[in-house]
């Protein structure tokens, strides 16, 4: 509440606070106008975080996508992929047909299937194999 002139001013801020002053001056049509709009904007924002999350993932994947096949390459360059143990061999082909593949998708392709973790750790050994090439 805020003095001005011979008046007083009240703020609100939050949308609850907003609705229960409307409510209470009986002006339904208002609140719903106002509630309405929040809804909208609520969905909007929601839409907008899930978005943003799901591009930011993208980019995660492909930057990793993009790292693995670096080093795959650079392994066959020096030696041949072929000289990997026979489990990141395969990771490494398919790494290669998959490109666009998340960890996961890679993992189900496997057979047996392996999970995220997994194939995360074998990555990590063929990076650590890229590493000692260069």
């Amino acid at each position: 509440m805020v003095g001005r002139k011979n008046n007083y001013v009240v703020y609100l801020k939050e949308a609850e606070q907003i609705s229960d002053l409307l409510a209470i001056l009986g002006a339904h049509n208002q609140l719903l106008k106002f509630e309405n709009v929040r809804i909208i904007k609520d969905l909007r924002n929601r839409t907008n975080r899930i978005v943003n999350c799901e591009n930011a993932n993208m980019d995660k994947t492909i930057i990793s996508a993009s790292r693995q096949i670096k080093d795959i390459r650079l392994i066959d360059e020096k030696q041949g992929i072929e000289s990997l143990p026979p489990k990141l061999y395969e990771l490494a082909k398919l790494r290669l047909e998959n490109p666009e593949a998340t960890l996961s998708e890679l993992g189900e392709l496997l057979d047996p299937p392996l999970k995220k973790s997994g194939i995360n750790h074998r990555f990590k050994k063929i990076e650590e194999i890229a590493n000692r090439l260069k």
